[in-house]
């Protein structure tokens, strides 16, 4: 058993009477029932997962998970696999689009190495994880989890070739044709397109039978993958409320879901990005995304974008005074 598999055991529920608070005010501020509606329900969410009446936004961090793939090797990518480590460095250094929009919200960045310089394996010949690293990156990400001082973590990844191992992941978990999930990432040509088809391909056939999540996951993702993964279920049991990124973080997810359909509970998806299975699978797990804006960079920045709105949703429940507040109780 993953030490993965083993935190997504028993995992912590909402604190309900949080949330009924929550409501409760909700559907007494100084405006129409139901008026905002959805941003209601997202202030609602907070309460529970903060396990406050009054949830806000205050120290919101987003965790960027990099790591390297095999599977470049099939030319699945317009960008050299260098380009990972010069992006990591980037976000490091402040420079990136993540840290930009982060700055924007006052939201701290962290990016976390699992694997650059490192790639996993090839995933059309083997295994891309052994089962050892796969422990060794989900224990990197538990950690880092646990150091944060944060109370919304957006989750976000860096890594040319990671829209070839999301659309394995998808294919294998979702079904159907394995190129309706693979679309063309860092813009690849034509010729780009039918070799990511096939890498996707060939993976998925590789491990026909394999039906545990967590070696689904192993077998055809990436160490950034299972960063994200493990930092998500890090996060419930500490009670922390998620904003997941695009389509990659969205398929490193499916693993969780598989194992529990309630694991991503604490969990909002920030935007639906471009690449065309993401669409798709947001409609598999029942999540709405907050923004649609055909972005597809990756990084967070997506997710990131979309802190606002959580932070306007507890705001406009927790600041805005009730009726009975303002006119007086009875009236």
């Amino acid at each position: 058993m993953s030490l993965l598999s083993e935190r997504v055991a028993n995992l912590p529920d909402a604190d309900e009477a949080s949330r009924r608070d929550a409501r409760t005010r909700a559907d007494n501020v100084l405006r129409p029932v139901g008026a905002l509606h959805w941003l209601d329900d997202v202030a609602v969410w907070t309460a529970g997962w903060q396990r406050s009446s009054a949830p806000s936004v205050e120290r919101p961090t987003a965790l960027v998970f990099a790591a390297d793939h095999g599977v470049t090797a099939a030319g699945v990518s317009s960008y050299p696999s260098e380009v990972t480590a010069a992006m990591l460095d980037a976000t490091r250094q402040h420079k990136a689009t993540i840290n930009a929009f982060a700055a924007a919200v006052g939201a701290t960045v962290r990016a976390v190495d699992v694997g650059v310089g490192r790639p996993t394996a090839d995933m059309r010949h083997g295994p891309a994880l052994t089962p050892e690293r796969f422990d060794e990156v989900t224990a990197t990400a538990f950690a880092a989890v646990d150091e944060l001082e944060t109370d919304l973590l957006v989750l976000g990844e860096l890594g040319i070739g990671n829209t070839t191992a999301a659309a394995a992941v998808a294919a294998a978990f979702a079904g159907g044709e394995a190129t309706v999930w693979v679309g063309r990432g860092t813009g690849v040509d034509d010729a780009g397109l039918e070799r990511k088809r096939s890498a996707v391909q060939s993976a998925v056939r590789r491990i026909a039978g394999v039906v545990e999540p967590f070696e689904i996951l192993r077998e055809v993702g990436g160490a950034e993958l299972v960063g994200m993964a493990a930092a998500a279920i890090a996060a419930r049991h500490r009670s922390i409320p998620v904003v997941l990124d695009g389509y990659i973080c969205t398929a490193s997810m499916l693993a969780l879901h598989a194992a529990d359909p309630s694991a991503l509970d604490h969990c909002v998806v920030g935007h639906c990005s471009a690449e065309p299975g993401h669409r798709r699978l947001l409609e598999r797990l029942g999540k709405r995304p907050l923004l649609d804006l055909d972005m597809r960079l990756g990084e967070g920045s997506g997710a990131m974008a979309a802190v606002p709105l959580v932070s306007m949703a507890c705001a406009g429940v927790v600041n805005v005074a009730t009726f009975d507040e303002w006119f007086g109780p009875g009236n």
